[in-house]
């Protein structure tokens, strides 16, 4: 969330008033929060905020909901624990209160934003996943949520980007694994990783090599149709690609040249994404 949006939420980070207020509480002692006007503790969580205590003002902030339940400053002050836990890369607690702001108030117009949060949740943490794709799927899924639920907000433009690059890193995912077994001569399942990326992720930036090494793959069992088919798609689609380059000698290598042959997986891809026909 922006400084920007933060401004828009009401009054300023800190005022005069309210240094004051903290002040006095001195030697370190709490601010007596069930006798504190709702107001008061927001300001002193979004000081915290600005200080960069992304934890204490979560907690401050559910605060405001807890002893002010049925306040507006509640429900502001859900959205903004969303924030302030996911600023705090407590994206476990972000998804809580992001949802909660989604289940009780799915009409507020800051619903698209929690939506957009929640969605940020997970799609922060793929990086930290390792071979476990659960999350990006959960990301996958809340992006999606935001582009067709709330097409017309500020949110549905960055979670297409995002829903785009959480779909090539799934497709690099199953290429890193491909080419593990690739490598160590696995080549039935090294085959598979990159069919997965050929049939389900034909759209990202990794389909030119899953084609190349399914030629390399192909070959080293024998299965020269099958090279020869994955070599035309990569050269009717991709001519330009290095893959291709790299196919292409690999073929003619051993006397082959890319073409469709037969009728197997890649020989109905080729039909129907460059002949045009499904039948």
């Amino acid at each position: 969330m922006t400084d920007r949006r933060l401004a828009r939420r009401g009054k300023p980070l800190a005022t005069l008033a309210l240094v004051g207020v903290l002040t006095a509480c001195g030697g370190g002692d709490e601010l007596a929060l069930e006798d504190t006007a709702p107001d008061q503790i927001f300001q002193r969580a979004e000081l915290e905020l600005a200080r960069g205590d992304a934890d204490d003002a979560a907690a401050l902030f559910a605060e405001v909901e807890r002893l002010y339940p049925y306040s507006d400053f509640a429900k502001r002050g859900l959205i903004m624990q969303a924030f302030a836990y996911h600023k705090d890369r407590d994206y476990e607690n972000a998804r809580a209160a992001a949802q909660r702001f989604i289940d009780f108030y799915p009409a507020d117009e800051d619903a698209a934003y929690a939506q957009y949060l929640l969605a940020l949740s997970y799609y922060d943490q793929i990086d930290q996943v390792g071979r476990d794709q659960g999350l990006t799927f959960q990301a996958l899924q809340s992006l999606r949520t935001v582009i067709e639920r709330y097409p017309d907000s500020e949110y549905a433009r960055s979670s297409i980007l995002k829903f785009d690059l959480a779909f090539d890193h799934l497709a690099a995912k199953e290429m890193e694994i491909g080419r593990y077994y690739l490598k160590r001569g696995h080549y039935p399942a090294a085959i598979n990783r990159f069919r997965a990326v050929v049939e389900e992720f034909q759209t990202t930036t990794h389909t030119p090599e899953a084609l190349s090494r399914l030629v390399e793959a192909y070959l080293s069992l024998g299965l020269v149709e099958e090279a020869q088919t994955a070599g035309a798609i990569l050269g009717y689609n991709f001519r330009s690609s290095p893959f291709y380059d790299d196919a292409y000698r690999q073929l003619t290598g051993r006397g082959l040249s890319p073409e469709a042959r037969g009728s197997g997986w890649l020989a109905d891809v080729y039909r129907r994404t460059i002949q045009g026909r499904w039948l």
